[in-house]
């Protein structure tokens, strides 16, 4: 299984994802420029990575601008044609500016960027990736100042009924309860997936969480989720 991670003016956790599936998860990583249009290196078994970051500064709004890049006319192409994409924050920004996903990332609750450790709810068998995700809360950080996630009722009940909600913030024990959630997200919403669960999207950032110095390993249990799903 291969990574191509994407890099657009203004990303600056591009090398954060690199590094973590180069060196702590032992992945093949290839780097992919957003002038580029070229993804005939990756097949449905693969994964491209929308990593966090200001994409074109947040000029007009969180990724608004991205979404129109050469490289993401490309994604949005092997993302219909079945091929799996993540975006992390920002990217889960742009995936929704893309449509690739529904609802969009409001300004956080407090009207403040908020940056510290949060606890995710895996939710059931959400979807492939997160299938060996259950148990435990997972302690992933955030760092974001727009990571409301907000979506009309219909489309919420269509989300739950479908099973297409990913991760929901809850305290340490696994309580999902307003207290836990860091910017206001409708339910608790952390991260969600398309109807046909290839593409997902999520606020926090298990890219910096994997790697034994730092202290927290949690955000290899998501990626490994992915990659054991592909094997």
């Amino acid at each position: 299984m291969k990574f191509g991670v994407v890099t657009f003016p203004g990303s600056n956790c591009d090398h954060d994802m690199i590094d973590s599936l180069r060196n702590d998860l032992g992945q093949e990583v290839i780097e992919l420029w957003h002038k580029d249009k070229d993804l005939s290196k990756f097949s449905k078994e693969d994964c491209i990575v929308l990593p966090g970051g200001f994409s074109y500064g947040d000029y007009l709004r969180c990724g608004a601008i991205a979404r129109f890049s050469p490289m993401m006319q490309s994604v949005i192409e092997f993302a219909n044609k079945g091929g799996r994409v993540i975006g992390i924050c920002n990217g889960f920004q742009i995936l929704c500016e893309a449509g690739l996903l529904p609802g969009a990332l409001l300004q956080n609750g407090n009207q403040q960027f908020v940056c510290k450790n949060i606890f995710l709810k895996s939710e059931n068998t959400v979807a492939a990736m997160t299938k060996d995700v259950t148990g435990r809360p997972l302690m992933i950080p955030v760092a974001h100042g727009e990571g409301r996630y907000y979506a009309d009722e219909a489309t919420l009940e269509g989300l739950f009924a479908n099973n297409q909600i990913l991760f929901r913030y809850c305290d340490e024990f696994g309580n999902v309860v307003d207290a836990a959630n860091p910017n206001g997200a409708m339910r608790n919403i952390a991260g969600i997936c398309n109807s046909t669960r290839n593409v997902f999207g999520m606020m926090p950032h298990p890219e910096r969480a994997t790697s034994s110095v730092l202290g927290n390993t949690d955000g290899q249990l998501i990626f490994q989720s992915l990659i054991n799903n592909n094997n």
